[in-house]
């Protein structure tokens, strides 16, 4: 594998946060010529790096720590009764890997979901070069999931196998199906799954104790934060 030691790393210049108000933030992230296998993305993930589209990158802000890395310890969740009830309210969907997910059917729900949940980020308006560039660029190891009622789509999973855990990069659902849960439901989903494939840890990139939107991830229990002092479980 190659060295930590060997990675050219850029950081961005200064830019709005995305995800708490009138926050600055820069990020930093890894050369996109640099050559990256499964064994060193696995690294990556380690130390806290995410995967958008090309880019590999983590927070990189000087005076704010509040981005913390966040996994799910699989082998050891238990679903209590809520996510029982989602996994019972959900039994009529089926989840199938397909090979892409460039039609336009694929990018109308994108499009939905987007303008439903993140009209106030920066992936909004959404547009198909942003489609393209951010979750049609994948990797050799990079699952693309459906989530289908009947022959209707409802949802896509986008995650990323590592030698020892998935890493969820993205999922977007039909926004009117609200009491499906399918955010949760696709979490579920994915510990499952990574389960089945004896790993030991789903990824769910970072958890921000003062963003609402995500908050959801410590509701997955027990997952593990990752501090300057390692990963520590909560």
């Amino acid at each position: 594998m190659t060295s930590l030691k060997d990675l050219k790393l850029y950081t961005t210049s200064e830019h709005d946060c995305s995800y708490l108000a009138g926050r600055k933030a820069r990020t930093l992230f890894v050369d996109p010529e640099f050559s990256i296998d499964k064994e060193f993305h696995t690294r990556l993930n380690e130390i806290g790096f995410r995967r958008s589209g090309a880019h590999l990158y983590r927070p990189h802000c000087e005076d704010c720590e509040q981005c913390i890395p966040c996994r799910i310890v699989v082998n050891e969740f238990k679903p209590g009764q809520r996510f029982r009830r989602i996994l019972n309210k959900n039994n009529d969907l089926t989840v199938n890997p397909v090979a892409s997910i460039a039609t336009n059917e694929h990018f109308k729900l994108y499009e939905e979901y987007i303008n439903e949940r993140h009209n106030d980020g920066d992936m909004y308006p959404p547009s198909r070069q942003q489609y393209q560039s951010f979750l049609l660029t994948r990797r050799r190891d990079t699952l693309y999931l459906e989530i289908r009622h009947d022959e209707k789509l409802v949802g896509v999973m986008i995650c990323d196998r590592l030698l020892n855990a998935l890493s969820a990069v993205f999922t977007f659902y039909d926004p009117k199906l609200t009491k499906r849960s399918l955010g949760s439901f696709a979490i579920l989903w994915q510990i499952e799954a990574a389960k089945r494939l004896k790993l030991s840890h789903l990824y769910l990139g970072y958890w921000i104790k003062d963003c609402k939107k995500m908050n959801y991830k410590s509701q997955f229990k027990p997952y593990e934060l990752l501090h300057p002092g390692g990963w520590s479980r909560q």
